[in-house]
């Protein structure tokens, strides 16, 4: 459903956080072809599969790196941060996920993020309260889509 909603220019540098086996990050990085994805995770087995998914798949405009979040990602700045969001995290851990999120975004920069529609109030108080904006982009019966902009 993200990757039905997110908009993504050809010369965006995106990241993936909690990246998995690589379907979100690997998507943006074709659909950025000028820009670089990193996609991230904190399991080294879905930071291999994801490396292998990106060799079977000819894609070389990325980074794939095992972090727990932003901790080992290259200070750098984002056009675009999306993240499939675990139903189990702690809100304090989305919290510095959007504060770090806030940081690496160029101006103008958005954060997409997927949850399950449960969590679609907490996203959007503290979105509100971490980028000062929120915009529900699509909720269906389980999940929604929503998204922040870096101010500037």
């Amino acid at each position: 459903m993200l990757l039905d909603h997110v908009e993504v220019r050809e010369t965006d540098d995106t990241i993936d956080l909690g990246c998995g086996y690589g379907p979100i990050g690997l998507t943006l990085a074709r659909l950025a072809p000028r820009g670089t994805s990193y996609l991230v995770d904190k399991d080294f087995v879905a930071v291999d599969f994801s490396r292998r998914n990106a060799i079977a798949n000819g894609i070389e405009n990325v980074e794939i790196l095992l972090s727990n979040g932003f901790d080992q990602v290259p200070d750098r700045q984002f056009d675009l941060v999306v993240s499939n969001l675990p139903a189990k995290t702690g809100k304090e851990q989305y919290y510095l996920y959007f504060v770090d999120a806030l940081r690496r975004l160029k101006p103008g920069g958005r954060c997409y993020v997927v949850t399950i529609t449960g969590l679609r109030r907490f996203i959007e108080r503290a979105f509100k309260e971490v980028f000062g904006n929120y915009a529900k982009v699509k909720q269906g019966k389980t999940y929604t889509v929503a998204m922040a902009q870096a101010n500037g």
